[in-house]
């Protein structure tokens, strides 16, 4: 375990004033924090209701005390937490008192977790899944995150680099004893017939790593359409807010304009963009542009059309879902559409919700939530993929080549958990967390 000479104490509930507010101290001198502030002795993992004082015998606030020894605890050091009132006062007279101990210090962003990284206590698929359990807004999110910080992931991941050290294991027995009755003769059918079948899953599971994305990050929807075919006013009405302004006149919106909607548990990023027209006016062309570049990134575009004017079949996208608006007044078009819908009386809406789940359920079908969502996660799979892939295939060179190109895979499942090799990657990931946590 890491040793650290700095005891560190952050607020890590949410912002004061509020109902409560829990204050985190760890490192080598909790004990004498909880000597020095607290009104009497308090048994390990239990919650007791005590005085919080000054070492002068001011009374601070009155709250409960937990305390956890290391290394059982979240850190891996010794931690108390204090439950008090959630008034700034409170939480600026404790601040105060903690700093006038030698030794102590306000933590940095999501420090107790690089302690409990640096100290065993979790890995780095964990960690990233504390992070995102924490900013989840969308019961998909919740439950994706809750995989990776319940360790399923790490689980999984585990498991392959046991296999690829266990196919090193052959090969370097067949190296150093060839001779001996209790060695294989050949690692052929034991190693490389595994690996193959080691290839095959880490690739079928990185295929899932777009599903992975569009559950943390959200599913792109951009509204397309010519000008005052109703863009806007959709989106406004998917949202049941005014987000876009709505006029008669053409042009109105010049710029992507975005929001978020849950359907069916998933996060849904809706974008409104600028009506699809040629114009010489330089603003709204590069509304024009931006909204084509939305279009190309998007996850799904809703093409949108006036059931009420005239058409432009040249502009439709071929995988867009086509929408007919202004259903409530008399139809020119003739076309087709996914769906058709009328803003003014909600006449199609839930079926245009319903065509939405069902096309982001068609890029993130339900299954395990063990997928990757990362680009390190991506990354460091096609390395490994590409690795055990060389190891196969060059049967013609040496075997200690072979085995060092399955080091290398093993290295690159490593840096994913945080096994090895992964310094650099600590401040980023660790700077997405709050100062509390």
């Amino acid at each position: 375990m890491a040793e650290f000479t700095e005891t560190i104490y952050a607020l890590s509930s949410g912002a004061v004033p509020a109902g409560l507010a829990v204050i985190r101290v760890s490192g080598p001198k909790v004990a004498d924090v909880m000597k020095g502030m607290v009104s009497s002795a308090v048994p390990p993992r239990s919650t007791s209701l005590r005085t919080i004082r000054t070492r002068n015998g001011a009374v601070l606030d009155n709250g409960l005390v937990l305390f956890f020894p290391g290394p059982h605890s979240f850190t891996g050091e010794d931690v108390v937490e204090f439950h008090l009132h959630g008034g700034r006062a409170v939480v600026s007279a404790v601040y105060q008192e903690l700093s006038s101990f030698d030794g102590l210090r306000q933590a940095m962003a999501g420090e107790f977790s690089r302690r409990a990284f640096e100290n065993g206590k979790v890995d780095l698929l964990e960690i990233e899944g504390l992070a995102d359990l924490i900013s989840a807004e969308t019961e998909m999110q919740r439950r994706l995150a809750l995989e990776y910080s319940s360790g399923g992931l790490s689980t999984l991941y585990e498991s392959w680099s046991q296999r690829l050290t266990r196919g090193r294991a052959l090969i370097e027995a067949e190296l150093d004893f060839p001779d001996e009755d209790d060695v294989p003769g050949s690692v052929s059918d034991q190693v490389w017939s595994d690996m193959t079948a080691l290839v095959s899953e880490v690739r079928q599971h990185l295929g899932l790593a777009k599903a992975g994305e569009i559950i943390r990050d959200g599913f792109k929807v951009v509204i397309a359409g010519l000008p005052n075919a109703g863009k806007s006013s959709l989106m406004n009405a998917l949202v049941r807010r005014d987000i876009a302004i709505v006029t008669d006149i053409a042009g109105t919106t010049r710029d992507v304009l975005s929001t978020d909607l849950d359907i069916d548990g998933f996060l849904v990023k809706l974008y409104d963009t600028a009506g699809l027209r040629e114009t010489e006016e330089v603003v709204e062309r590069e509304g024009i542009r931006r909204a084509r570049t939305a279009m190309e990134a998007a996850d799904l575009v809703i093409y949108i059309e006036d059931l009420s004017a005239p058409t432009d079949d040249s502009a439709t996208p071929s995988s867009a879902l086509r929408v007919g608006t202004k259903s409530d007044l008399p139809a020119i078009s003739s076309r087709e559409y996914d769906v058709r819908i009328s803003v003014e009386t909600g006449a199609g809406l839930d079926e245009l919700r319903q065509a939405i789940g069902s096309r982001l359920r068609e890029m993130a079908p339900a299954h395990s939530l063990a997928i990757p969502t990362r680009a390190r996660h991506n990354d460091s799979l096609a390395e490994c993929i590409l690795a055990i892939e060389r190891a196969i295939v060059n049967d013609h060179v040496d075997l200690d080549l072979r085995a060092e190109d399955l080091r290398m895979a093993g290295t690159a499942l490593g840096r994913i958990t945080g096994r090895v090799d992964v310094e650099n990657l600590l401040d980023v990931i660790f700077g997405e967390f709050c100062i509390g946590k």
